[in-house]
């Protein structure tokens, strides 16, 4: 497979935006002033339509948003009393009188955002949708060490550079305005503070996730999920690379994402009732496939939104490389089939595979938790989801469709109204057979790399790997973005209900919409009954970005990731099918173990052969090795025979499975 490492995240929305600078039409792009003028003209919310989105919003916060009381007691927040402010001011104000309709979006915005949850947010209607405010140029953060001493610092790391060379009588300022020059100040502002005070607007769930989304939308802001900046313009003061301090004046521009060549921003999976994920981050990645080339990736067309695959050589060794994008896929069972075909096609490195998760928003719970089954021998246990107890759940789990299989959770709300439980039992949303009907697939360590921008169903896959013990997590922050449950989209509460008379969900005006956490994600293995929100995934161990990192291509990040897989055993199972002279089946078997001196107890000591879920033999390695042993399988009438082999180490540890059909 041909080495590949495609940039992501804000990197590449970048270039994305780069690209579109060179395709699009003069229409597709404005600046903010004049986008600003056209909103002015449109015409305004009126007191009913506001009340109608207040209204829901009470109902849909009060009622099934499932971490009310978590968000009530950690961040000292009342969503609901300040919604029924903003009910009561509307009801005495007259018509004439009412403040702009920016306003009412702006408290509509604050109140969703107080819960510091991307899961629970208020969308704002037309003509915000499909627009996405920007500056021609990306913000990185990196450290430096000198003299032992660590040091954060942030430079431009990408720029539109046809947007600057296209300036007319450029001053210095502009000339020396390149990727790699260190950014000081905005607007006057420290950096760092001022992406701690956009931190603060962004929901994030810990102080890791706020910072990472204050600098990921510093300079890209979709306009669906936070009002215009307020700032027509950034006065953005930097040190080039001659030492000289200057300072940038760049207005905001706006582009209009549903323009003539781009399509609009929609999530594939976001409709679906089993979905975990980020739409602020999703709509802005989707933006970047939208208006730039195809990636040349080794995976099929349909799944390249989602993944690529590549080798990288460190010290001589090669390792495999995934940068998993998204979960927002179709056919969850299609992305696990894929994985399943690249970890096993010609010459894929198996004895150290890097999966990298960063930046990636989320999507289909179940593709997220089917994959782990493919790196590890041991069973896979999924988490378990959780509603709020109220009557209105209730109805819905017992209103909805029948394939959206909410009945399991109704009993244990009905019970509520007599044990008094804030919360239903958990139930997965695929059972434990579901995930692991295919079994372990890649036999040698693996490592996931996650950042603070890992979010929803990456959250939940974080979980599932660091809770089933499949392998150490490298983080490039000290958390992920904890956000842990199931999201609907307000249609889904009216699509609850069907044509039901007295549902309490009516259609909001103007295309305005809202999301909410409807159930959350809870825990299992070690760290089992843990909520998933706020908390979030720790990782094992924490790499710091280097300038080198920022400006290439992750290349210290990949090192890291290389020498912890160095010192970790390594493992190898085939099978071989063979037929015997007297018309039988039978199999060759080859193990293999690599285990550094000092860990020598975890070679492979014996091989267990299991026919149609039967032991059947049991084979003693030698030195950690099982070479060409052929094996004569019992007659059978049916068809194919299920083969299970599963290797153990002189501890007794199940260290590698192998699984198929004869």
């Amino acid at each position: 497979m041909a080495e590949h490492d495609e940039e992501t995240g804000a990197r590449a929305r970048l270039r994305k935006a780069e690209e579109a600078a060179k395709s699009q039409p003069a229409s597709a792009t404005m600046r903010l002033s004049t986008f600003l003028k056209t909103v002015e003209k449109k015409r305004r919310l009126s007191r009913k339509d506001r009340l109608r989105i207040v209204e829901q919003a009470l109902l849909l916060l009060n009622m099934n948003y499932v971490h009310l009381p978590l968000k009530r007691a950690m961040h000292a927040v009342d969503p609901i009393q300040r919604l029924k402010l903003l009910r009561f001011r509307l009801l005495e104000v007259k018509e004439s009188q009412l403040p702009s309709e920016m306003q009412f979006h702006q408290r509509m915005i604050e109140i969703f955002a107080s819960t510091r949850d991307l899961h629970t947010m208020y969308l704002l209607p037309a003509p915000f949708k499909d627009r996405v405010a920007y500056l021609p140029f990306l913000i990185e953060q990196y450290f430096e060490t000198i003299r032992g001493e660590r040091t954060e610092k942030f430079m431009v790391s990408r720029v539109v550079t046809e947007f600057y060379e296209s300036i007319p009588n450029a001053g210095p300022e502009v000339l020396f305005f390149e990727p790699g020059v260190e950014v000081l100040y905005w607007n006057g502002v420290p950096l760092r503070r001022a992406i701690e005070i956009n931190g603060e607007t962004q929901a994030g769930s810990n102080i890791e996730a706020r910072f990472a989304r204050g600098l990921d939308n510093l300079t890209i802001r979709p306009l669906e999920t936070s009002l215009p900046p307020d700032e027509v313009w950034v006065d953005l003061t930097y040190r080039s690379r001659t030492g000289r301090t200057l300072t940038l004046r760049q207005e905001w521009l706006v582009h209009a994402t549903g323009s003539a060549g781009t399509a609009t921003l929609a999530s594939r999976s976001s409709k679906k009732k089993r979905a975990a994920i980020d739409i602020k981050k999703t709509k802005i990645n989707q933006m970047r496939q939208t208006l730039f080339a195809p990636r040349e990736v080794r995976v099929r067309t349909s799944m390249e939104h989602a993944f690529n695959a590549g080798i990288r050589t460190v010290d001589g060794r090669e390792f495999g490389y995934i940068r998993l994008f998204s979960f927002d896929v179709a056919e969850p069972d299609e992305l696990v089939k894929e994985f399943v075909r690249v970890l096993q096609s010609d010459g894929f490195p198996q004895e150290g595979l890097i999966i990298d998760v960063r930046s990636n928003g989320g999507g289909e719970i179940r593709a997220g938790e089917r994959l782990l089954q493919l790196f590890t021998p041991r069973r896979i246990k999924p988490e378990l989801f959780e509603f709020i107890n109220s009557p209105l759940n209730l109805e819905i789990c017992r209103q909805a469709p029948k394939h959206w299989e909410l009945s399991r959770w109704a009993e244990s709300i009905a019970d509520a109204v007599v044990t008094g439980a804030t919360y239903s039992s958990g139930f997965p949303f695929d059972s434990e057979e579901a995930c692991n009907d295919i079994g372990q697939v890649y036999h040698g360590p693996v490592v996931l790399i996650t950042d603070a921008l890992s979010y929803s169903t990456t959250d939940i896959f974080a979980a599932g790997f660091q809770d089933n013990d499949v392998g150490e997590i490298l983080g490039t922050s000290d958390n992920t973005g904890a956000g842990g449950a199931n999201v609907w989209w307000y249609k889904d509460l009216i699509n609850a209900f069907g044509k039901h008379p007295k549902s309490p969900f009516k259609t909001l005006p103007r295309g305005a919409d809202m999301l909410v956490a409807v159930r959350r994600s809870i825990r299992v293995g070690r760290h089992a009954g843990r909520p998933l929100e706020e908390f979030g995934i720790v990782p094992d161990r924490r790499h710091h970005m280097t300038k080198r990192d920022v400006l290439e291509s992750n290349d210290d990040l990949i090192m890291r990731a290389a020498r912890i897989l160095m010192k970790k055993p390594k493992y190898a199972l085939s099978v071989r099918p063979f037929k015997p002279k007297d018309g039988s089946r039978g199999v060759v078997i080859n193990a293999v173990s690599k285990i550094e001196p000092p860990d020598s107890r975890k070679n492979i000591s014996r091989l267990d052969v299991y026919l149609d879920g039967r032991p059947y033999k049991s084979l003693d390695a030698e030195d950690g090795f099982i070479h060409a042993r052929r094996i004569t399988l019992r007659r059978s009438r049916r068809k194919k025979i299920e083969l299970l082999l599963e290797a153990r180490d002189r501890e007794n540890k199940l260290v590698a499975v192998h699984r198929r059909a004869i």
